[in-house]
């Protein structure tokens, strides 16, 4: 294909000029002949790895949206970037490195870019970090891209019921419990994960990959067309030829990502039921672009939007079975219907929001995945924001399925998840108790570990919803129950929830949105003065960096903070 006009924006200063001669001898030697260096440079920037299921299959992916650019007139170059499995790394020290990835993904998206002056990206991800790291390093950039998600992984079957990684995690509470035998238990293991996609509900990687889509950084479709379906092999292609078009459109990232985007992003996943992750990591992708985007953001649009959408963890259904009634285009096209979305951003298909969904299905008339607005799951958004003395800058709950709105009860304080993960596996905490975990933050994880192995064993021990679960580090989208994570200002740097002892009541409240613990402030005062900060868990390598660097949760727990 022949482009109407020169597009490369910046591989000029490799492709012309006698000074370059060594740069393109170079090139040469990777396939790239005279009529290559005429075209725009495409960075196909690929997270494929053998180190889990979300992203085994992405370097075919890459080859396909190769295949499209080449097409269509570019010359693309397939690099790639690291990924780190949560489900594996969930639940032992490796946890500590899930969150640093993410910044670590992003950057080495940005270095290799820069370095070989690529004219357009198209970015693929899988497991939970990768969509937004690829969508930090876009906005960073602000080259033409395209981000593509690799798709969810089908679920597992078992005795005739669909089973999930979290089905695995919650099976270890049960067979801590005696409710489950050896031969159960691995017979779970061998189901739940039955082939290449990330976590099947409304989890954080297919959480983050709708708001990409609502956002209008992905082709319409991307964040439900399931990774083995030969549509997400389509869409790699079509990908390659849309950051050609944007390219020749003139269109940047921070054309798309615009407020107005990212209350998209948010309304779609309040009403998706998402994971508690999606504040940190929009927060993140905002701080790239420059958009002002705060927690009082968040809350502005939850009040306003119903969850709709019965699915894991809390529900029954999980993403390819939204897929198979019209996926999240068909939902996004009733929001839209119904005045929840902004139908006049701009998307990568180069055309607006509401052009793209003009021709949509809607979701048909009887079916159960997403609710009416008439009869929803819970009137307003589940994710919600509260703050109070042992939550100054703010913490995160997830209400979906909960029938308590306010839970009250003795703290149960301890500094790690594995002394947490004793507990609970003895039978030491009780119904009604608030355990906290705390030492877990950003810093002082250092990395915000995640707490599915303790949220699971907790519903799988019989005590979900009748023991609160606190912590200044984060959890997983498959986590549910009554669950407060994000507190911020963290342990490691004195926050309140450092200072709070054994049997203080601790009062969470979704109707008032405040997280509380009822101690005077001349008592909070005295235990500030007593207390002393800890060493970093970490001081040297890729974690030491992290930690010393790192922002507050309220704030995206990003690395490059001026203030």
């Amino acid at each position: 294909m022949t482009l109407s006009k020169d597009l490369r924006i910046r591989s000029k200063v490799i492709s012309e000029g006698v000074n370059r001669v060594p740069n393109r001898a170079m090139l040469r030697a990777v396939g790239f002949q005279d009529e290559d260096f005429l075209k725009p440079m495409i960075g196909i920037a690929s997270t494929w790895s053998e180190v889990t299921p979300c992203n085994m299959h992405i370097n075919d992916l890459a080859i396909h949206a190769k295949e499209g650019a080449q097409r269509h007139g570019g010359a693309p170059l397939i690099f790639n970037t690291i990924t780190v499995s949560d489900g594996i790394s969930m639940g032992h020290p490796g946890m500590s490195f899930s969150l640093p990835s993410r910044e670590a993904i992003a950057d080495s998206i940005e270095i290799v870019t820069n370095a070989e002056r690529f004219d357009g990206i198209v970015a693929i991800g899988g497991c939970d970090k990768n969509t937004p790291a690829c969508l930090m390093a876009i906005g960073r950039m602000n080259l033409p891209a395209v981000y593509v998600y690799g798709g969810t992984i089908q679920p597992g079957i078992l005795d005739g019921r669909k089973v999930d990684i979290v089905s695995a995690f919650e099976a270890v509470g049960s067979y801590h419990d005696g409710r489950m035998n050896d031969e159960e238990l691995h017979k779970v293991e061998c189901s739940a994960c039955p082939g290449p996609g990330a976590c099947g509900g409304m989890y954080t990687a297919n959480t983050m990959a709708a708001a990409a889509e609502a956002m209008g950084m992905t082709l319409p479709g991307s964040s439900s067309i399931p990774a083995i379906a030969q549509e997400k092999k389509q869409e790699c292609e079509r990908a390659g030829e849309a950051v050609l078009g944007l390219l020749e459109k003139g269109i940047y990232p921070k054309d798309i990502m615009t407020k107005k985007a990212f209350e998209n992003a948010i309304t779609v996943a309040m009403v998706l039921g998402g994971s508690t992750n999606l504040f940190l990591h929009l927060l993140a992708i905002a701080h790239s672009v420059g958009v002002d985007l705060t927690y009082d953001d968040f809350e502005r649009i939850r009040v306003k939007v119903p969850h709709l959408a019965d699915l894991k963890p809390s529900g029954k259904y999980v993403m390819q079975d939204l897929n198979d009634i019209g996926g999240v285009p068909s939902v996004m096209k009733l929001l839209l219907e119904r005045g929840y979305l902004h139908g006049d951003c701009i998307t990568v298909t180069g055309q607006t929001l509401a052009e793209n969904l003009a021709e949509v299905e809607p979701l048909p008339e009887k079916q159960d995945i997403i609710r009416s607005f008439e009869q929803p799951l819970k009137p307003t958004g589940p994710l919600v924001v509260l703050r109070g003395n042992l939550a100054p800058e703010g913490a995160i709950a997830k209400m979906s399925g909960m029938k308590k709105l306010r839970f009250s009860g003795p703290a149960r304080v301890f500094d790690s998840e594995e002394e947490a993960t004793e507990a609970i596996v003895k039978d030491e905490i009780r119904k009604g108790d608030v355990l906290v975990i705390r030492y877990c933050g950003p810093k002082g994880g250092p990395g915000m570990p995640e707490m599915l192995s303790v949220t699971a064993l907790i519903v799988g021990k019989g005590l979900g919803g009748e023991v609160a679960l606190l912590t200044d580090g984060r959890f997983s989208g498959g986590s549910h129950g009554f669950v407060v994570g994000h507190i911020a200002p963290e342990a490691q740097v004195g926050g309140p929830i450092a200072l709070l002892q054994e049997g203080d009541m601790v009062t969470i409240d979704s109707e008032a949105q405040s997280l509380t613990f009822a101690v005077t402030e001349e008592e909070l005062e005295r235990r500030s003065r007593q207390w002393t900060a800890p060493q970093l868990k970490a001081v040297s390598g890729a974690l030491g960096k992290y930690a010393r660097l790192v922002s507050s949760a309220s704030k995206g727990a990003v690395t490059d903070l001026l203030d």
